[in-house]
């Protein structure tokens, strides 16, 4: 029968009283680094926690955590400007290209109007209305 398989689940932090953390300080930060076993001490007597045992890995200072949240600002900053540009540069490209396609709908309808009366063909009429959003320029 084959062995079963290590999961590696967050194991729930213990508490253990002060004097008894001293006594086995060298045992819970080996079982912090190996296990990453998380261990509260207590007073004794007290159930709240006074301190932790930690692995190094989950130990982050204040200032490592303000960095980081620093980098982390900036790097947000820079997309929101690049999808900002992007979304600047895309409305012209649109803009240029209505304005491109309003011009040749445009000579179309001219050049309709200079072959048929205005008027005198229903599907004409249909259409140009259709197109009536286009054509008010």
């Amino acid at each position: 029968m084959a062995a079963p398989a290590l999961a590696h689940e967050p194991t729930p932090p213990r508490a253990l009283s002060l004097r008894e953390t001293r006594t086995r300080l060298t045992q819970l930060v080996a079982m912090a680094e190996l296990t990453d076993t998380v261990t509260l001490v207590t007073r004794d007597g007290d159930p709240r926690p006074i301190a932790a045992i930690v692995p190094a890995s989950a130990a982050r200072s204040a200032a490592q955590a303000r960095a980081d949240a620093d980098r982390l600002a900036t790097v947000t900053a820079g997309w929101a400007r690049r999808l900002e540009e992007s979304h600047r540069q895309s409305s012209r490209r649109h803009a240029a290209e209505l304005r491109a396609v309003t011009e040749a709908l445009a000579e179309v309808w001219a050049e309709l109007d200079r072959r048929v009366a205005p008027g005198s063909d229903p599907a004409l009429a249909r259409l140009r209305a259709a197109h009536a959003d286009l054509l008010r320029d």
